[in-house]
C-alpha cells in the first residue's frame, strides 16, 4: 500500500471500516490520519484517531481487546479503508462484538443468529486459548494440555466414535451432545498444534469459491 496516493481529508483523516476477517461482520467504522495508519502497518495492530479527543488511539490498549490486523484494502477512489482484523474480543466500548447492533431494514434477528452461531466458537476458542496459557487448577482443559497431545488424540477418537454410534442409531438428541463434545477436543488440538481455527476456516472459504465457480 503507498500511503502517499490514499487522499485524506481536510482534517488529514481517512474513514476506517473494520471487519472481521474471518466472519465478514463489520465491528466499527473509526478514523485514521497518517500516522494512525503507519503505526497500524508497523504493529499489525490497529491505532485510530479520535476526533472527539484529537489524539492516536491504540484498540485495546486499555481493554486488552485488540484487533490484528489481516488486510488493509482501499476503494477506487483512495479516499476510504476496510481494515480486515482478527479481534481479541468485543470491538465495541459497550462490551458488545460490533458496534452496529440495531438493524433498520432487513432480518436483523436472521443476521445476528447467523453471527452468534459463528461468535459461540470464537469465545469457546479464546477461552481454550487462555486454558493453555493460564494452566487454572482443577480446569478439565488444564488437565488435557498437562496430559499432552496423546491424551487429546485420544479424547478426538473416543468422541469421533461416539458420534459414529449416535449417528448410526439415529438418536438426534445424543448426536449433538456427542458432535458438541468433539468439536471441543478437535479445538483443543488444534490449539496445542498451534493451528488457529481461522486457517481451517480459510481452507473451507477456498473450497466453498471452488465449488461455485
Amino acid at each position: 500500500m503507498n500511503i502517499d496516493n490514499l487522499k485524506f481529508d481536510d482534517r488529514g483523516l481517512i474513514p476506517a471500516i473494520v471487519q472481521d476477517a474471518t466472519t465478514k461482520e463489520v465491528l466499527t467504522l473509526a478514523y485514521m490520519n497518517r500516522e494512525s495508519l503507519e503505526k497500524s502497518i508497523e504493529t499489525k495492530e490497529t491505532w485510530f484517531f479520535s476526533r472527539s479527543r484529537q489524539e492516536l488511539w491504540h484498540k485495546g490498549e486499555t481493554s486488552g481487546n485488540t484487533q490484528t490486523i489481516a488486510e488493509i484494502k482501499f476503494d477506487c477512489d483512495q479516499d476510504a479503508l476496510v481494515v480486515l482484523v482478527q479481534p481479541k474480543g468485543p470491538a465495541c466500548h459497550n462490551g458488545t462484538t460490533s458496534c452496529f447492533v440495531e438493524g433498520v431494514f432487513g432480518n436483523h434477528a436472521e443476521s445476528t443468529s447467523n453471527l452468534a452461531d459463528y461468535q459461540i466458537l470464537q469465545s469457546l476458542q479464546e477461552v481454550i486459548h487462555l486454558r493453555e496459557r493460564e494452566r487454572p487448577e482443577g480446569a478439565y482443559t488444564t488437565y488435557l494440555f498437562e496430559k499432552g497431545v496423546d491424551k487429546i488424540l485420544k479424547k478426538v477418537g473416543e468422541e469421533s466414535a461416539e458420534v459414529i454410534i449416535a449417528a448410526k442409531n439415529r438418536d438426534s438428541e445424543e448426536l449433538k451432545w456427542e458432535a458438541a463434545d468433539l468439536i471441543y477436543h478437535l479445538l483443543v488440538l488444534l490449539e496445542e498444534q498451534k493451528l488457529p481455527f481461522s486457517e481451517v476456516l480459510k481452507v473451507l472459504h477456498k473450497r466453498h469459491e471452488g465449488v461455485e465457480k
